[in-house]
């Protein structure tokens, strides 16, 4: 596909004008970005209502107003950042200035999944903004009026050698993968991560990926249970559990089973009525593969004791909740991504923890508990790339913390100044004077490595 590998060049030529490196260009970009957000909000609401069934307070809490929010920390933090950082220098370079130089990689590239379409392709978007570099944005193709949506929003507000979008399915995505970019940020499923990192170490190309994995959930028996399920509920079914951070199954403890249950079944009908399916706040399964999966998933294992409907023609399925289950059912074998929730009970926190330990890392780790021994011990020993303690999800929304995964949920981190981070190669510079010029280290060395080694020691 020519016109991907001509857009590409088109970034090239535009970053070595030098326009990007300015501040107040980039600062003037995020001034865009809002003000376009802002003008294409409407349309927003009812693409998303298109693809996901996502209501208007959910889109907006979820995906424009946490982009509006990550804009503004950066335009008013971004002169700051971008400034040299001065360090201390050493005894061994004596009478030099050390700096550290936050410079834009050139020409990234972005790729988004289609569960949070607009959240996860431009809050990147901002970082790299905000760092200096050209983008080429490429949206999720089965999210597909949220992705024309985006399309025509950026094409309104940036030259396309700036920023551009590509949309289509996986054609286009193999054939932006196989031209080079300075960098590459991909959010989606471990198995298309790997070959996106596949694609990169062929051009030695720096990236980031974020991508998912199964979220344990743990309620010990000294949790506020009310608030807990709360809570859980409210992260697992937002997006109709489509989150790649949504707890993906829950340990709890024998003693407090029941009744953490018997609350989540509360909260449940409390949030979305005696019939989610006619509840304006529950989202559908994105296409009939998803759908399909799922069903099956549903139906593999253990015991439903609450939901279970679908409705195949609308890609319904019904908050549930599946009893009776063991680590080695196939529900527990891959990231479930939907409405079904299983639940594994425990009796010594310990048994969770070899568990977690025997598996690969989560993209976070929820633990419920009032404890401050026992949080210790579970998060000394079991590692994620983030998490709550006493809430789901909600260490997503604080742009002052990193968001990232770990081992197969992913690498690299961003959000707020770790957006900027990410996006900016950060080169060290030296400057020494000329006024007086030590030849201690040069040779010929003589009997010179006592006077080194104490230098150095």
């Amino acid at each position: 596909m020519e016109y991907i590998a001509e857009a590409v060049r088109a970034h090239r030529a535009f970053f070595r004008t030098g326009k990007t490196l300015d501040v107040g260009f980039r600062r003037d970009s995020l001034k865009r970005l809002r003000n376009a957000l802002i003008r294409y909000e409407e349309r927003i609401y009812d693409a998303f209502w298109q693809d996901l069934h996502k209501s208007k307070f959910e889109a907006f809490v979820t995906e424009v107003g946490l982009i509006l929010k990550e804009i503004s920390l950066h335009t008013k933090k971004i002169r700051k950042w971008a400034k040299p950082t001065r360090v201390v220098t050493d005894i061994l370079n004596f009478y030099s200035t050390s700096r550290t130089l936050h410079e834009p990689y050139g020409v990234a590239l972005i790729m988004a999944p289609w569960n949070y379409p607009l959240q996860l392709l431009l809050t990147p978007l901002v970082g790299a903004i905000s760092a200096g570099n050209c983008v080429m944005l490429k949206p999720a193709h089965y999210s597909e009026h949220v992705s024309e949506v985006i399309r025509e929003l950026i094409s309104e507000t940036f030259d396309p050698e700036y920023i551009s979008v590509m949309t289509g399915g996986r054609d286009v995505n193999q054939a932006i993968l196989d031209e080079r970019f300075d960098f590459m940020f991909f959010t989606g499923s471990s198995h298309l991560g790997k070959i996106v990192m596949e694609k990169a170490s062929k051009q030695l190309t720096p990236v980031t990926l974020e991508l998912g994995g199964k979220n344990p959930c743990v309620v010990e028996p000294d949790a506020d249970i009310a608030v807990a399920a709360q809570r859980i509920c409210f992260g697992k079914f937002l997006n109709a559990g489509q989150t790649c951070v949504a707890p993906d199954h829950l340990f709890v403890h024998v003693d407090v089973k029941r009744q953490l249950l018997s609350s989540m079944r509360q909260c449940i009908k409390r949030f979305y009525g005696d019939d989610p399916e006619e509840s304006p706040d529950f989202g559908r399964i994105i296409n009939a593969e998803q759908f399909s999966r799922l069903e099956n998933l549903m139906h593999s294992a253990g015991t439903i004791i609450h939901g279970g409907r679908t409705n195949p023609d609308t890609l319904y399925i019904e908050p549930t909740l599946i009893d009776r289950i063991t680590p080695d059912d196939r529900i527990m074998q891959e990231e479930i991504f939907g409405p079904l929730f299983p639940i594994l009970e425990y009796t010594r926190l310990e048994d969770v923890i070899s568990l977690l330990q025997e598996r690969e890392k989560p993209l976070a780790l929820y633990f419920f508990s009032g404890s401050k021994t026992q949080r210790e011990r579970l998060l000394s020993s079991a590692s994620s790339g983030g998490g709550c303690v006493n809430d789901t999800i909600m260490h997503f929304t604080n742009h002052r913390l990193p968001f990232g995964g770990v081992g197969t949920s992913g690498m690299g981190r961003y959000h707020g100044k770790f957006s900027f981070d990410t996006f900016s190669h950060h080169r060290s510079m030296l400057r020494k004077t000329t006024l007086f010029n030590s030849t201690i280290g040069y040779p010929p060395y003589g009997n010179r490595l006592r006077y080194i080694r104490r230098l150095l020691s």
